[in-house]
């Protein structure tokens, strides 16, 4: 109470306290400053919010930024894990729809048949994202179990993965 007093707020509070909520309310004015509004038909509505969205600017997203070997790496790790699995998935599918056409037999056949730059063109499309994923993946793992953690052990570990799938990527595909 003492302080109330001191700064001079007593009689402004008795006068809160036993004022009625609805005469402050008409004091403040907030039911002359009305806001008007106007009914829309949905598609109208809809018509001003696209309108409004072609307005906002976008976002840069990734074409601002300078491309690291992390995220490189995690964008082909992606793409090569479903690459395999589509290729695993579809050709399980066609064998089981038909096994005559997809059998072992068959398949040695028809690619016996190629040119040779086909052989190696074909073993290098699926050396490469088999190696990749391989080795990422125990990059992964490594990652796991706490190793590489730092900004030079990502990267030393990404520049491992590069070269291993390198080399084993020329391996598999000519002499194999």
């Amino acid at each position: 109470m003492l302080s109330t007093r001191a700064l001079g707020l007593g009689p402004s509070l008795r006068r809160a306290a036993f004022t009625p909520v609805f005469a402050l309310v008409l004091e403040s004015g907030t039911f002359s400053n009305s806001v008007q509004t106007k009914s829309l038909k949905p598609e109208d509505g809809m018509t001003i919010l696209n309108t409004q969205r072609l307005q906002r600017p976008s976002s840069p997203h990734f074409t601002i930024y300078q491309p690291q070997l992390t995220w490189i790496g995690s964008i082909f790790n992606r793409v090569t894990g479903v690459a395999l699995s589509v290729l695993l998935y579809g050709f399980s599918l066609a064998y089981l729809v038909a096994p005559g056409t997809f059998s072992s037999a068959n398949v040695i056949e028809t690619v016996a048949g190629l040119p040779d730059a086909v052989k190696y063109a074909g073993k290098f499309i699926l050396a490469l994202p088999f190696t990749f994923h391989s080795f990422n993946g125990l990059r992964h793992l490594a990652w796991d179990m706490g190793k590489f953690m730092t900004v030079k052990g990502a990267y030393s570990s990404g520049y491992a993965v590069i070269g291993a799938t390198a080399i084993s990527t020329v391996y598999l595909a000519v002499f194999q």
